[in-house]
């Protein structure tokens, strides 16, 4: 499936014009481009395969409470920078993670990629950046495939969500952090084989009427 207001054609634009360039800036370690996205780890059932000739009760969590995680993903590295709360995700917060990557200190020109969410295309945001010397590119609007870090949030709903259970919040949390924190150690090996920089493109695809 892909988003219904997708234009094919818009993303193998900006893909070739503007993200593989600069991809490739990065990889000749001219730039440093890092691919920004939100994820909001609600405490709920999240079932993965069940098979049973019997019927049977699992327990699930209870509670809608969120584990909100802005993250911001070195494209080449695959170093992972984040920003937690129990709230809300903000132009502050973003704000926040902007400061991080100009503290790094990099010595070349950062690049971060985004979606246009409205808190990351305000005034706020947008002078934060200036300040900083740190280029936003906004994705074309729903495209989500084009977004590294996306990858990465699915992995962590793989390895910490899908058939588990957390009897509490904390526990949630504790695991979804602990997860975030193994990306460049553990999981190092799975991610770099899912953090290609190879992105699909819908270019050729059939789009059926339901």
């Amino acid at each position: 499936m892909i988003p219904a207001k997708a234009d094919p054609e818009v993303q193998a634009a900006y893909l070739a014009q503007v993200l593989e360039p600069k991809l490739a800036e990065a990889q000749a370690g001219k730039r440093a481009v890092f691919f920004m996205d939100a994820a909001h780890f609600v405490l709920a059932p999240f079932l993965g395969f069940l098979w049973s000739l019997t019927r049977i009760f699992i327990p699930a969590p209870s509670g809608r409470q969120r584990f909100n995680v802005l993250g911001c993903l070195n494209a080449v590295t695959h170093e992972l920078f984040t920003v937690t709360n129990d709230t809300y995700i903000t132009a502050a917060t973003v704000c926040a993670l902007l400061e991080q990557l100009a503290a790094l200190n990099l010595g070349v020109p950062i690049t971060v990629f985004l979606d246009n969410a409205r808190y990351q295309r305000c005034a706020l945001v947008q002078a934060t950046a200036t300040r900083l010397q740190i280029e936003l590119c906004f994705l074309p609007a729903y495209s989500p495939n084009l977004n590294l870090i996306e990858r990465l949030w699915k992995f962590v709903k793989k390895e910490c969500l899908y058939s588990h259970y957390y009897a509490d919040f904390v526990s949630f949390k504790t695991a979804i952090e602990t997860c975030l924190t193994k990306t460049h150690a553990e999981h190092k090996s799975a991610l770099d084989s899912l953090l290609t920089l190879h992105f699909q493109t819908f270019e050729k695809a059939q789009i059926m009427n339901v």
